[in-house]
């Protein structure tokens, strides 16, 4: 048998051994939010691509996490590639994910009946080692699975997002369990930006930095992420008081 690049096995050994050397090459790397203040909350200098993340929305966003769904949508964004997207419920809208970057193209969606078929999706993405990132809705995630995950993203150097969505208020006392998420956000909405003339401004929002490895909680008010999947830091937010607030420690 001939080994010429047309050989489909020769061409799958050839894509496994690109899946692999981009693992590699991505372990250790971070993605930046490219602003000095968060950045700086961060391990590396921004979120770390082989590690685990987690997203919820805050306040009245906590059940349907619409802003938490555009702010993941706007870092994944942000990564080259294919994007997994594992969930139950399909009610994510395309359009508003474009709109913070992320385009239909890019996204792979992978919906399933059932939660626990979502953990085995988000987990065989971060082993395949070939996508630009792996997002998860996820109502609860148990240690163990989340260990796993972890894992999983490490080997490959995918990074992995747990976004979290409950379906109703009193599930989402489970975010305050434990797990082995590298970092730990939520977000939550805040009145936009006004605007010298009547009409609606940039939407903003509360980031929360609940959880960073080595380093102290936080929280942001942002600008919504842009075309590009950019945030900004709003400007009155770059005072004394607010940069005091942006360092306390949250229970």
């Amino acid at each position: 048998m001939p080994i010429t690049a047309a050989n489909p096995v020769i061409s799958e050994l050839q894509d496994r051994i690109r899946r692999l050397e981009g693992g590699a090459a991505r372990k250790g790397e971070v993605l930046s939010f490219g602003i000095a203040e968060i950045d700086a909350k961060l391990p590396g200098g921004g979120l770390a691509c082989g590690a685990l993340h987690e997203v919820a929305g805050g306040g009245a966003d906590a059940v349907h996490g619409a802003a938490a769904a555009l702010f993941v949508a706007g870092i994944v964004a942000r990564t080259k590639g294919d994007v997994l997207w594992c969930l139950t419920r399909p009610d994510l809208f395309a359009p508003a994910l474009a709109q913070a970057g992320l385009h239909h193209d890019r996204v792979i969606y992978v919906e399933a009946d059932r939660e626990e078929d979502v953990l085995t999706n988000f987990e065989e993405g971060l082993r395949f080692g070939g996508l630009g990132a792996v997002v998860a809705e996820l109502v609860r995630l148990p240690m163990t699975a989340s260990r796993r995950l972890q894992l999983a993203a490490e080997a490959s150097g995918t990074i992995g997002i747990a976004l979290r969505r409950w379906r109703r208020p009193t599930e989402a006392a489970d975010f305050g369990q434990p797990t082995a998420a590298t970092t730990r956000w939520r977000i939550s909405v805040l009145p936009s930006e006004p605007l010298p003339v009547p009409g609606i401004g940039r939407a903003r929002w509360l980031a929360e930095l609940i959880r960073a490895r080595a380093r102290e909680a936080a929280e942001f008010e942002i600008g919504a992420c842009d075309a590009t999947g950019r945030i900004s830091l709003s400007p009155h937010a770059r005072d004394g008081q607010d940069q005091a607030r942006g360092s306390r420690n949250f229970a």
